[in-house]
């Protein structure tokens, strides 16, 4: 937001008139640097998920395979990539698709599935109050964005025990590590997306092992409990 005109001379000059800014992560540093020349330190603090509330539930899981993609339904998400997804992986394993937000391509994604001949194998929930319910009944979230500065459903997701699919852009690469605990794949490259769900779903072992390095990146790296106190450090150096 910060990047449209009439928002700029008012972003940049509260940046610079900041005795601290906090980013979540390099890549909007970085970007914050170079699109309002920025002068001074910008720290990096990730965003972080309550590994408590969100974590896995394996019994919770549906025999049928699940993928499962949570957003605001704008464009940015790339939301028709994730039906498109489905129907690939679909040539290949039984797997099935839950929706979960809304916004203004929400209907159009409904025409999608039901163009695509997916009705029967698509849910839109709609906007949820308690998504650390629904994350542990998914095998994996998609994440197909054309930009995201952090990826926090990602992060959610790994919490979950979930893997991750998404696209390598903005600040996912710092969160997900490629073939560990999650896969990264190129903007719009529907198959490569599809592909790595497949790898996942057809493989229990591989499976396994992708699942629980994601909970242990969550937990190891992303946890409240490791979070908070950089922003409690970064206050009482302000002060």
């Amino acid at each position: 937001m910060g990047a449209e005109r009439a928002y700029f001379p008012t972003t940049k000059y509260s940046i610079e008139q900041s005795d601290g800014v906090t980013t979540i992560s390099d890549y909007v540093r970085l970007r914050t640097i170079e699109f309002f020349g920025v002068k001074h330190e910008i720290d990096v603090i990730p965003n972080f998920v309550n590994c408590n509330i969100y974590h896995p539930d394996p019994e919770r899981r549906p025999a049928r395979k699940r993928l499962m993609h949570i957003s605001n339904f704008r464009p940015v998400k790339r939301v028709f990539d994730c039906i498109r997804i489905l129907a690939s992986v679909r040539r290949e394993v039984d797997a099935e698709l839950w929706m979960v937000g809304d916004g203004p391509l929400r209907n159009e994604a409904e025409a999608l599935a039901y163009e695509l001949g997916l009705q029967d194998y698509v849910e839109f929930l709609g906007k949820q109050d308690h998504v650390e319910r629904l994350f542990p009944q998914a095998h994996v979230v998609l994440m197909p964005s054309e930009l995201e500065a952090f990826g926090l459903a990602a992060l959610e997701g790994q919490a979950c025990g979930v893997p991750p699919v998404a696209t390598d852009c903005g600040g996912v690469p710092e969160l997900i590590n490629h073939g560990v605990d999650g896969y990264l794949a190129p903007v719009g490259d529907i198959e490569a997306q599809a592909a790595y769900v497949v790898e996942m779903l057809s493989d229990d072992r591989l499976y396994e092992r992708v699942a629980s390095a994601a909970r242990h990146n969550a937990e190891s790296r992303f946890c409240a409990s490791k979070i908070i106190p950089l922003y409690e450090g970064h206050y009482q150096r302000l002060c």
